[in-house]
């Protein structure tokens, strides 16, 4: 048997460069991954057979079915694999869950067929299957660009902690394509304001601020989102930013304490919180 963890993620930069002609966006993202985390256990098996805790979740939806699929069409290998996968990372909430198992899966399986495949080998496939899978092979602190598929490792950022705010709204059908769709041109960016992190970063300088091109088109579409971050920003004099193509935002905390107490306060006012803190690509989820 084989248990990995899957950690969520937060995009501290996104910008959009431009449009593809293949039909995607040109974009420069720091993405980080963070210490919530699904745990992913399989074992071989003689079907393949999907289970989880979520009353949600559904296996032939997922990237998770799709990523045993792939491997077994890639590898050759035919015998089957019980798989579990505990959702602790909110479903469709922008903070990468479903890339993230996809990911686990594709190491999990590389291990457990004992198929030895490197991980430029792993990365490929990964591509077929989404564009923030390739990051979750790396974890840590990471530069995305083209489409999400080329990913440079980065030095880690120093420890932050933050308080996720998970919105009870109605899911946004198309959510991604309706962000983009809904950029406007002033919206996009030549990514100053990424390479400007990756140079913080290399120099360990003082961190620009968390930029998210989605943030205000966000607020627009998601009915109920606006209300929900005024709620926040009525309760911290700390900024409130989207995560990924959210709906969940963050707020970075000072430190444990003041992340606890923000935590405290938001569900006192009805909201759902989770405090969580910046995850190397070593360490294990929450």
């Amino acid at each position: 048997m084989i248990t990995l963890t899957a950690p969520a993620k937060v995009n501290l930069t996104l910008e959009v460069i431009a449009r593809r002609d293949d039909g995607f966006h040109e974009i420069k993202s720091i993405i980080q991954t963070i210490s919530l985390a699904d745990i992913v256990t399989m074992e071989n098996s003689r079907e393949t057979e999907f289970s989880t805790n979520s009353s949600v979740w559904n296996a032939g939806q997922s990237l998770v079915a799709k990523t045993v699929a792939l491997f077994r069409e890639t590898t050759g290998t035919d015998s089957g694999v019980s798989l579990h996968v505990e959702k602790r990372i909110p479903m469709s909430a922008g903070l990468g869950g479903d890339s993230s198992d996809a990911a686990a899966v594709l190491k999990g399986l590389n291990a457990l067929r004992e198929t030895g495949l490197s991980r430029d080998e792993l990365h490929r496939m990964a591509e077929q299957l989404g564009s923030d899978v390739p990051f979750f092979l790396y974890g840590g602190t990471a530069l995305m660009e083209g489409r999400g598929e080329i990913v440079t490792p980065l030095p880690s950022v120093p420890l932050m902690h933050l308080v996720l705010v998970v919105p009870d709204i109605v899911p946004l059908i198309g959510k991604t394509g309706k962000l983009y769709a809904g950029l406007k041109e002033d919206d996009f960016t030549d990514g100053a304001v990424t390479r400007r992190w990756v140079s913080a970063l290399e120099r360990e300088k003082t961190l620009p601020d968390i930029d998210n091109v989605f943030e205000n088109v966000a607020r627009r579409l998601f009915p109920g989102l606006q209300e929900v971050y005024d709620t926040v920003t009525g309760l911290t004099s700390r900024k409130v930013h989207l995560a990924g193509s959210g709906p969940v935002m963050f707020v970075k905390a000072q430190d444990r304490l003041e992340a606890e107490s923000l935590s405290v306060r938001l569900i006192e006012n009805g909201l759902k919180a989770v405090v969580t803190e910046t995850a190397s690509p070593s360490s294990g989820g929450q």
